[in-house]
């Protein structure tokens, strides 16, 4: 399995000098998470940007990464305001593997319960081996990604009637 951070709120922590939350170019909050876990995981860094910010260069590179990449089963850490268009774009591209996408509303630093329980989630998704896909894991919901939307006037996901 390989983690795949890309940034987005999950990942933001304040910057006391300009009282900002940033995108730190690390993986500091997956590896915090991770550390109450006992299995094998792979984990690389790839974008550090807020979804808002994400283009198509840097969907293509996603999935460049998924497609060299000798794993089968995929997490991706990204900010839910554009997870859908990743989604979209990957499972386009991709129908041999499983991918599942998961972020956060709030910042580790700020409300760890919630980004905690949707990487545990897509974890424990991933390794009850799944049928090949693109999936989102977010609110406790984890389903195709053509089946799960983010609510933006409730801010939360949700499925899709």
């Amino acid at each position: 399995m390989l983690i795949l951070n890309s940034g987005g709120t999950f990942n933001k922590r304040y910057n006391p000098l300009n009282g900002e939350l940033e995108i730190p170019y690390d993986n500091e909050v997956i590896e915090r998470i991770l550390t109450s876990t006992d299995f094998d995981y792979d984990l690389a860094g790839v974008v550090y940007k807020d979804s808002l910010d994400m283009d198509m260069n840097d969907r293509k590179m996603l999935a460049s990464i998924i497609m060299e990449s000798k794993d089968d089963t995929f997490i991706l850490v990204h900010g839910t305001d554009s997870m859908n268009i990743t989604a979209e774009f990957l499972s386009e591209i991709f129908d041999d593997r499983k991918i599942i996408i998961t972020g956060a509303m709030h910042p580790f630093e700020i409300d760890n319960v919630e980004a905690s329980l949707n990487l545990g989630i897509a974890i424990g998704f991933a390794k009850a081996n799944p049928k090949n896909g693109v999936y989102i894991c977010m609110n406790g919901l984890i389903e195709p990604c053509k089946n799960i939307v983010k609510n933006r006037a409730l801010g939360k996901f949700e499925l899709v009637k």
